[in-house]
């Protein structure tokens, strides 16, 4: 059997959860805090942006977390609407508002990074406007998947929302290569490797890890409690139905 198909059985995905959990959110902890003491207390200020360039600490990560989160849910879609894996529509569901609050967290912490190196809280960039995009497909597919009384309805109108909406990933990664923008070229994520100083990439690593450690406790417990109460429905319905 397949570890694709062995954690479709929901029971089988509940005991795994219970035993992965503990480990992955005490992980999550530690690296959180050695991500941001770093970040905060032991990289140096940047010669042109001065103290404001920890923001980047958060809101690279949460960028990268974006993109990674709605790739997932494109992935979940996919298992969904082909092979109707029964976990596939649950994680893309708890991962969805995740996914949001990385993109708000990007885009939020992004304007107070870009006020005093652009003058403006806002501009209409390239790669700006493909986030907001992002942010907006997130929102949508949380709105289809509440949309219809028949929750298969709106499991597969999410899904085809989230495959079609994939084109958008490559333009936020690109978008700096195919167009002028105000956003500087890729310093991390580079063919030839990083071209950021190791005293700043070290804590941006280490919160990138520390924000997908995050995102894998905060999908976890979802999902968890996503079964748990799906059984509670399946176990009220079998007593009603008894009595009468």
């Amino acid at each position: 059997m397949s570890v694709f198909h062995r954690f479709a059985n929901p029971n089988r995905f509940l005991k795994l959860t219970n035993q992965v959990l503990p480990w992955v959110s005490g992980l999550t902890v530690i690296s959180l805090a050695v991500g941001l003491y770093m970040s905060f207390f032991t990289s140096p200020p940047d010669y042109q942006q001065g103290e404001s360039v920890r923001i980047m600490y958060i809101h690279v990560p949460s960028a990268w977390m974006a993109m990674f989160v709605y790739t997932s849910i494109a992935i979940a879609s996919v298992c969904s609407l082909i092979w109707r894996h029964p976990l596939a529509d649950l994680a893309a569901k708890a991962s969805a508002p995740i996914g949001a609050g990385f993109t708000f967290l990007a885009l939020a912490t992004g304007s107070l990074w870009g006020k005093p190196m652009w003058g403006a809280w806002w501009v209409w960039d390239a790669r700006l406007t493909s986030v907001l995009i992002l942010f907006f497909l997130y929102l949508g597919h949380m709105a289809l998947m509440n949309a219809f009384e028949e929750q298969e309805r709106g499991n597969k109108a999410a899904a085809v929302l989230a495959i079609v909406g994939f084109v958008n990933i490559p333009i936020i990664k690109f978008s700096v290569d195919w167009w002028n923008t105000l956003h500087q070229p890729a310093s991390v994520m580079r063919a030839d490797g990083p071209t950021i100083d190791p005293s700043m990439l070290w804590p941006l690593m280490i919160m990138g890890i520390a924000f997908k450690l995050f995102y894998i406790v905060v999908l976890l417990i979802r999902i968890k409690s996503e079964l748990i109460e799906a059984k509670l429905r399946k176990y009220r319905r079998a007593v009603v139905d008894k009595a009468h």
